[in-house]
């Protein structure tokens, strides 16, 4: 615990202003270096939560599962998701963001081996719980990382390979998922020509990202403002001078000190406000979460291999357009990219909430007017292209907008006294929004993929007018200054 009488001073026998800095260039390729390494966590959480996209059908014969079932078992990582990010910032906060990318991997590593061996429904789920603790770890420390080694001008953008790691970790996993059951004989539910169960390959394929993350968690420093918390100043500083370049790094230091001053540990007790009990600000951070998965993105990347044939595509189109969507979903992940800092936060989630509201709308109108065949609807040689457009439609608003712009907000919008805490709150927030629509589309769809993709679009245009009302514009402030932020309703 730091007081105001105790805080870490940044001219304590040190000349923090000798020291030659690096140049801008480089000082921007360094931060963006420490950015993707940390956001390798964000590829392991893309990766891990939608390999199972290919094992589902496989593991519905297998274990012979009911929809509920099966919608249980996809969704069991997410109830660990949720404990992992309520967990990881506090202890981020006491031993540190890098060794808890470490725990991470690990518990990955421990997560994948165990799918791969699963014996029945229940192991496998535990096993996912599991994997469930490291995304949500994961998912927390990577943008807190990024954002506190991030200069205010490039934050957008190194926030946004949080996402750009996710995306490709999804596509990633959808790639693998095809590849192993193209090779193996009787698809996913058949033998890989190594032995065993095709899908339990699928499971397996984790544990290489996952090693490879431990081994580059090992090879960054520490982030600034934890050193600077910890009276580890001269290490802080010297984060600092790599990642600057240029600028004041000593009244950098001084601006954090400033920040953390009556710094103690995560407490909810922070986040009390008037507005329903809470900060109106930690409002919107739950709120954005549970938007972003709300409109149903995971359905597509959890289940959109099932969904396809649900509709009449053979396992193998199935697969290819669930590829596809991904290709589409890196693709526009990168135009994100590209606009966070130039256009700013809000107008991308405003546009990426129109479009999904329109895309998800003319699904919800193919699905909902489909002919039914055998209990399933059947898409024709109209509705399936027009399907197959508007899906990858929807994939691209989000890719381009809420995907990333909620990752990079929730890192930065809070200020510095009760970031960890208010991050872990919304992050965790958006896990258990992700769990009610993984959980739920199993059943929903099998009474009717109209009824399931009508609710989407309703919370499509919810998220759309909720971001008019009261999302702040965070381009280009500082961390420091994130208290002094206000809705949209107060700047009018």
């Amino acid at each position: 615990m730091t007081t105001s009488g105790s805080q870490p001073r940044p001219s304590d026998g040190e000349d923090l202003g000798g020291a030659e800095r690096d140049g801008a260039p480089h000082a921007t390729a360094t931060a963006a270096l420490l950015a993707g390494a940390a956001a390798l966590g964000g590829f392991l959480f893309g990766y891990d939560s939608s390999v199972i996209n290919g094992t589902v059908d496989a593991l519905q014969g297998k274990f012979g599962l009911s929809d509920f079932a099966v919608g249980f078992v996809v969704s069991s990582a997410l109830l660990g998701c949720a404990v992992g990010a309520w967990f990881a910032g506090p202890i981020g906060d006491r031993i540190g963001r890098v060794r808890v990318m470490l725990i991470a991997s690990a518990l990955f590593v421990i997560s994948s081996v165990g799918s791969a061996l699963a014996f029945n429904a229940v192991d496998l789920t535990a096993w996912r719980l599991v994997g469930g603790l490291a995304i949500g770890a994961a998912s927390v420390i990577a943008p807190a990382y990024i954002a506190e080694i991030a200069p205010a001008n490039l934050r957008g953008r190194l926030g946004s390979l949080q996402q750009m790691a996710i995306v490709l970790g999804i596509f990633a996993a959808l790639v693998i998922d095809y590849v192993i059951a193209r090779v193996s004989d009787g698809g996913a539910s058949g033998t890989f020509p190594w032995g065993g169960d095709a899908w339990r390959w699928m499971f397996a394929s984790a544990t290489v990202p996952a090693v490879l993350y431990g081994v580059i968690a090992l090879t960054i420093p520490e982030s600034p403002r934890y050193l600077v918390k910890r009276r580890r100043t001269a290490e802080a500083r010297r984060v600092l001078l790599r990642v600057m370049g240029h600028g004041d790094v000593d009244a950098k230091i001084r601006e954090i000190v400033r920040s953390i001053a009556e710094d103690r540990p995560v407490r909810l007790g922070d986040l009390r406000g008037n507005r329903l009990g809470l900060l109106p600000i930690v409002w919107v951070g739950i709120l954005l979460s549970v938007f972003q998965q709300f409109v149903g993105i995971n359905v597509i990347f959890y289940y959109s291999s099932s969904l396809w044939q649900a509709v009449g595509f053979s396992e193998n189109d199935a697969m290819l357009t669930s590829v596809i969507n991904s290709i589409v979903n890196v693709a526009f992940t990168l135009v994100a990219i590209a606009l966070v800092d130039r256009i700013g936060r809000r107008p991308l989630l405003l546009a990426g909430a129109a479009g999904m509201a329109v895309s998800l709308g003319t699904l919800t109108v193919c699905f909902a007017t489909a002919p039914v065949v055998d209990g399933e609807p059947h898409l024709g040689t109209v509705a399936g292209p027009i399907a197959l457009v508007a899906a990858n439609v929807f994939v691209a608003s989000f890719a381009a907008t809420w995907g990333p712009v909620v990752w990079v907000m929730l890192g930065e919008m809070f200020n510095n006294f009760i970031r960890a805490s208010a991050l872990a709150v919304a992050a965790a927030a958006q896990w258990i929004a992700n769990w009610v629509i993984t959980t739920t589309f199993p059943g929903i769809s099998g009474f009717s993929l109209g009824l399931a993709y009508g609710l989407y679009t309703l919370f499509s245009v919810l998220a759309l007018l909720f971001v008019m009302r009261a999302v702040p514009e965070t381009k280009g402030r500082e961390l420091e200054d994130m208290d002094k932020l206000a809705g949209p309703r107060a700047h009018a």
